[in-house]
């Protein structure tokens, strides 16, 4: 800058020359100051995710973030609250919404216990019943050989019918033939705020309590011999026509509350709510008002009712952590135990779909009979049958039960049809993140739903696709690979310890490879577990 300006004092008046060095002064002031503010805000940046604070959500940066600038109005209720605004995520509407009214003239006669929905323990437990016996709901069925201190109950009082097995001898269902007058293995009851944790663990395990907790990572039934860093609950679901958590707690709200009281006695930590930011009006007051627990707010779409997701914005996991997590309908079932000393594990459950005549919810109880919820309720034969949402739900048949974890049931039309260039021939709305389809024009447009994939499996390539629609820090796509190849180090690396099958399962919407994600990260956890 000295050099250019003598040449230019050779050239020009000296009233000029002034001129010039004093905008090159200037120039080099300010660049000054932008590079100590570049620094400094990459210093913080730096500082903040060596400490983790990143995770909390909030913009440790100088700077606004460009979300932040144009991001759409929280609802006044949460204006003054620390809400996580999740920018990434996809909302799948469709047909079939569940009216908010409980149909109380459904009633399931016959409901299972399916030892498969209980990750972790042996595929042939140890059966403490046989064909024939009757059985009061909360007595015990069978114990996982490897911990037998912890029951897994029946459901119902009734008549054990059957006891249905699978590959290897394994057992799959334990069928119970449900009493018109349902009756309970009455228990002594027990002061939380007396017990010790110990005796507290004791307690739920011997009244078949135990197996609604999970245990993170690999979503297995939770170790009793194990301290949880934290305990999270969810209590809104984001997924394709997901149930409405405040309908199902409605009238149950001391239940809930007690519950939350018995598992923050269960933690080193804390146990946290999360709680919805985007609807139109505030959570239920039993949410937003909880006491003895830690509430965060979340804004965002799907997957952001995620209990993971969550997780991994309010303290992500370390490869040696363990936490456990909760539904909601599982918290209820544990305060009435401590309430009214029996195992009351009823079910509000959404029947949902644009296959049913008339969506509805229903009041059941864990393991119910497909066949008997939706009697007389079906448009046609041609259907799918999903225990849970679309995206992360499981196949079932007529005759078999939701599974344990589920509170909706899914029924779309079987789209066993082959349809010739049909993302040529865009003719039809339906569900995609492609522009290829105008659906960003009809952000609330619903659609009717099925079972096409519109599209075969094929080189599984990198696209970004998994990145656009995952609001986590991880990189899913490289992790799918890491466990194909059998990769442990970067399996654990690229995050396996923080996601589970319901969290990619958007994913595996998005992705032109058609790979199956989330049987590849099961195999994954699977294979770390097995290694210890």
């Amino acid at each position: 800058m000295v050099l250019s300006a003598n040449v230019a004092s050779a050239q020009t008046s000296s009233g000029g020359n002034n001129y010039f060095i004093y905008s090159m002064v200037a120039i080099a002031v300010f660049l000054f100051f932008y590079l100590v503010v570049q620094v400094s805000d990459n210093l913080m940046a730096i500082e903040a995710k060596q400490s983790g604070a990143d995770k909390t959500g909030a913009n440790f940066s100088l700077f606004p973030r460009i979300q932040e600038l144009f991001a759409p109005s929280l609802p006044e209720y949460a204006s003054n609250k620390n809400v996580h605004r999740l920018s990434k995520g996809h909302d799948i509407l469709l047909q079939g919404v569940a009216d908010k009214v409980i149909d109380e003239g459904v009633q399931a006669t016959t409901f299972a216990v399916q030892p498969v929905n209980y990750r972790g323990i042996a595929p042939i437990p140890k059966m403490l019943v046989e064909v024939g016996a009757e059985v009061q709901a909360g007595d015990a069925l069978f114990f996982d050989k490897n911990d037998p201190d912890t029951k897994y109950v029946a459901p119902v009082s009734g008549e054990v019918i059957a006891i249905n097995r699978g590959a290897k001898r394994s057992i799959t269902e334990v069928v119970i033939l449900a009493d018109k007058d349902q009756t309970y293995r009455q228990v002594d009851k027990v002061d939380p705020e007396t017990a010790s944790r110990e005796e507290l663990v004791s307690y739920l395990r011997e009244t078949g309590l135990w197996p609604l907790i999970n245990q993170r990572p690999f979503d297995v039934v939770a170790d009793p011999n194990e301290v949880p860093r934290d305990i999270f609950i969810s209590t809104f679901d984001t997924a394709p026509l997901a149930p409405d958590l405040e309908l199902v707690v409605a009238g149950r709200e001391a239940s809930f509350q007690k519950g939350l009281d018995v598992l923050s006695k269960l933690t080193s930590g804390k146990v946290h709510l999360g709680l919805n930011a985007k609807g139109a009006n505030p959570p239920a007051a039993v949410f937003s008002d909880a006491s003895g627990v830690e509430k965060h707010w979340f804004h965002g779409k799907h997957p952001a009712g995620n209990v993971g997701v969550q997780i991994h914005h309010i303290a992500p996991l370390g490869t040696q952590d363990k936490v456990w997590t909760l539904g909601v309908q599982d918290v209820i079932s544990i305060g009435e135990m401590f309430l009214e000393g029996k195992y009351n594990v009823e079910r509000i459950v959404a029947l949902t779909g644009y296959e049913l005549n008339q969506p509805k919810y229903v009041r059941t109880y864990l393991g119910a009979k497909i066949s008997d919820l939706i009697k007389d309720n079906v448009k046609s034969d041609k259907v799918r049958l999903i225990s849970g949402d679309v995206l992360s739900g499981e196949k079932k048949n007529i005759d078999q039960f939701l599974n344990a974890k589920d509170d909706q049931l899914t029924v779309i039309e079987e789209g066993n049809d082959y349809e010739l260039f049909g993302w040529l021939l865009p003719i039809e709305p339906r569900p995609s993140v492609s522009n290829t389809f105008p659906n960003f024009l009809y952000p609330d447009y619903a659609f009717k739903a099925d079972t096409n994939t519109h599209g075969e499996k094929r080189a599984f390539v990198v696209t970004g696709q998994y990145e656009a629609v995952l609001p986590m820090d991880i990189y899913p796509q490289h992790l799918m690979k890491a466990i194909l190849t059998n990769d442990f180090e970067r399996m654990e690396g690229l995050g396996i310890h923080e996601v589970s099958e319901e969290d990619i399962a958007l994913c595996e919407f998005v992705c032109t490879s058609k790979q199956p994600l989330q049987d590849i990260l099961r195999k994954g956890q699977k294979m770390m577990l097995e290694q210890g």
